[in-house]
């Protein structure tokens, strides 16, 4: 059966680093609270005029080397942001023009944290029906530029950095890559972390009355989403597992959207992973669609992960949207 499998991975993340420390007099919090409600202890941020697409393009030339493929040999891009560089056009094709790829397809996907794993099940399917040989799967984010940097946005303002994590995909025959995958999306709850303005339901889009009032940052319902996100975890994983084949007993590691270390660790606890799943969001803080291609590279090339191991992505986040792939590396 033809599916895809991973063959090269790779990162990139600003230079500047961001203490808690540097936020405590900024936001009016203290490194106590956010280690403890979060377990993040330093992110980066990107500098002015660097966007989403420009972290890409290093971390997709890693993958390429990695990959051992040449730029012209890639015939598809998936794109994950919610950090677009611009509102029109897509980063997809800057990253094709800036990475000097033939004019291939170029996809951007908006599901926030679960953009990744959405786009690796896009690119297995274009693969396995032989749409494609090769592709390049992004998640990138600068989110800094976005957030409420006062005390008002101190619970969101913590969270997040910017960052970008690529692989590339390639068709094989082998009882490897992509085994199972499973996607959900409830938009009952889309309220509970989202981000209003400025959209094309206002006319004008943006006022400076959205500045004043802070609807132009994203906005929470912390307890909602993690109430959710402890329970979908599991639950997607499962469902995953079965789709390919397989049980808990054989994944040998779990890269998770890195949202939350109380949610990473709730999630290890409930499936009896302790000590299987992966984590770097106290280096990174959440990079939303960046997070498990950066946690995944950074995985590997730590020897976590091994020829033949059974490792499973997995994500939570807006929209609700949640969803998890199942890997034979």
């Amino acid at each position: 059966m033809r599916r895809a499998r991973i063959t090269g991975t790779g990162m990139y993340v600003p230079p500047r680093v961001v203490t808690n420390a540097e936020l405590e007099a900024l936001l009016g919090t203290t490194d106590t609270w956010i280690v403890e409600r979060t377990g993040i202890r330093e992110r980066r941020w990107a500098d002015d005029g660097v966007g989403a697409s420009d972290l890409a393009v290093e971390a997709s030339r890693q993958a390429l080397e990695r990959a051992g493929i040449r730029p012209e040999d890639v015939d598809l891009v998936v794109f994950a942001t919610l950090s677009p560089d611009y509102p029109i056009p897509g980063c997809g094709p800057l990253l094709q023009a800036k990475l000097g790829l033939p004019p291939v397809a170029a996809i951007d996907i908006r599901n926030q944290c679960s953009g990744f794993v959405y786009g690796i099940v896009v690119a297995d399917q274009f693969i396995r029906t032989g749409a494609c040989q090769k592709a390049l799967v992004v998640g990138a984010e600068v989110q800094s530029s976005g957030l409420d940097l006062s005390p008002r946005g101190r619970d969101m303002s913590v969270l997040f950095g910017d960052g970008a994590g690529a692989v590339i995909l390639e068709a094989t025959e082998e009882e490897r890559g992509v085994l199972g995958f499973a996607l959900h999306t409830d938009g009952q709850y889309a309220f509970h972390l989202w981000l209003e303005d400025p959209g094309s339901r206002k006319r004008p889009r943006l006022t400076p009355e959205m500045i004043e009032r802070g609807s132009i940052y994203p906005k929470m319902n912390g307890r909602e989403v993690f109430r959710h996100a402890v329970l979908r975890f599991p639950e997607v994983i499962l469902e995953a597992l079965a789709a390919a084949g397989l049980s808990v007993e054989d994944v040998d590691l779990v890269v998770p959207h890195q949202a939350n270390q109380r949610i990473t660790e709730a999630v290890a606890a409930r499936l009896g992973l302790e000590g299987k799943v992966y984590s770097n969001i106290a280096r990174y803080g959440n990079t939303t669609a960046a997070s498990i291609p950066m946690a995944l590279h950074e995985a590997l090339m730590e020897g976590r992960i091994r020829d033949g191991d059974v490792v499973v992505l997995a994500s939570f986040g807006a929209g609700f949207s949640w969803g998890a792939v199942v890997l034979r590396w």
